[in-house]
């Protein structure tokens, strides 16, 4: 714990030691994942704890006088890997070690298994935005000096937050996702009309032969969402996670938990087939946003990827004036599908001198690279030119 002129800083162990309502004044309610819902359903079902790398230390600021009316938060974790990030220091971390330093564990600044852009300095309405910022950021750093962590890293930071973290001697690295953008659209026809002849008449092919089979893509979300629908999804998702990363991040107990909690969030698409659900992807909702999370099937089918978590999303985008979808990370197939290449954006201390300024270096170079790569791919959509 720390105190200047009558604001204190502090780590807490556990979601569990603030209300939700004091969590949810400063985190809003425009994105899901920030939400004291989501973030405690992590740590109540063990998805989120020391064990796997992930130790709950997440930063509350509040006047000397009341500690319950908090000020400002910070989503943080303590951890002792660098996996279910999805901004990748693997490199970092051996070339610390092999130069004889210690980099794990690291201070974790970012929504778990979520690589959705969402500010981590989340403040109070009523609360000075600026002043907060800087106590936050330097709250986080301070914590790093004094329990001698190796570093401090913001993933998947908003652009309008990069300037702060530049002032306060991060360093700033830039990524790429790729995001859809509805152009009020009015219909999923009018998103087509935008498109070249050639990919328009493509993604029509694609969404006839996702269906073909006889396949039915259902909707479900608030009430209608029940366990039935849970297990047959968790089996999609155990076989993607298998085959992707070896094993999963997110156990059964955790969709029952958020489909407890915050059911209007969510936008479950699964797919039937002669009566028995064959394939799903998870979508959350924000207040102009849906983000696409988790994908998994049992039975293959060409194109039902694309149709389920692109097609559908667009569609749906598009029904309730949502302004982005997110589709996750990766995935340059997705510039086809009508996405863009869109930056993401994190923020990093390290604490060791001469190792964070040969990190800057290589961010110097990495983001020429980032740069050129987007403009390449960007004169590479499948608008119309004079889109």
């Amino acid at each position: 714990m720390s105190e200047e002129n009558g604001l204190v800083a502090k780590i807490i162990n556990s979601l569990n030691d603030v209300s939700k309502a004091a969590w949810d004044a400063c985190a809003g309610d425009s994105n899901p994942f920030l939400s004291y819902d989501f973030l405690q359903s992590l740590e109540t079902s063990g998805c989120v704890q020391a064990e796997t790398g992930w130790q709950p230390q997440h930063i509350i600021l509040f006047h000397s006088d009341n500690e319950d009316d908090l000020l400002a938060v910070m989503p943080l974790y303590l951890k002792s890997h660098s996996q279910g990030e999805y901004v990748f220091d693997h490199g970092w971390a051996d070339a610390y070690e092999r130069a004889g330093g210690r980099y794990y564990p690291k201070f974790q600044s970012s929504i778990p298994f979520t690589p959705a852009t969402a500010s981590k300095l989340l403040i109070k309405n009523n609360s000075d935005a600026q002043h907060m910022s800087e106590a936050l950021i330097s709250t986080a750093v301070q914590f790093t000096r004094n329990a001698e962590i190796s570093s401090l890293h913001l993933t998947f930071v908003p652009e309008h937050e990069v300037e702060a973290y530049k002032k306060m001697g991060l360093l700033v690295r830039n990524d790429q996702q790729f995001h859809w953008f509805n152009k009020d659209y009015k219909t999923f026809d009018d998103f087509l009309n935008a498109l070249s002849s050639r990919k328009r008449k493509q993604i029509k092919k694609e969404r006839r032969g996702a269906l073909e089979s006889g396949i039915k893509i259902h909707h479900f979300t608030g009430d209608a969402l029940c366990e039935e629908h849970w297990d047959a999804f968790f089996d999609f998702y155990v076989d993607t996670g298998n085959r992707k990363w070896g094993q999963p991040y997110l156990n059964r107990q955790f969709f029952s938990e958020i489909s407890s909690k915050m059911a209007d969030k969510i936008i479950l698409m699964m797919c039937e087939r002669g009566g028995v659900y064959i394939a799903g992807a998870l979508n959350f909702l924000g207040e102009d946003t849906i983000y696409g999370r988790h994908w998994g099937c049992i039975e293959d089918h060409p194109f039902l990827h694309f149709e389920t978590c692109y097609y559908q999303a667009i569609e749906y985008a598009i029904a309730h004036n949502l302004k982005c979808v997110e589709a996750g990370a990766q995935g340059p197939h997705k510039i086809a599908r009508g996405y863009k290449p869109t930056k993401t954006y994190s923020a990093h201390y390290l604490r060791d001198e001469g190792f964070h300024k040969a990190v800057d270096n290589f961010l110097q170079m990495e983001t020429r690279e980032v740069d050129a790569h987007i403009d390449y791919l960007g004169e590479r959509t499948p608008f119309k030119k004079e889109n």
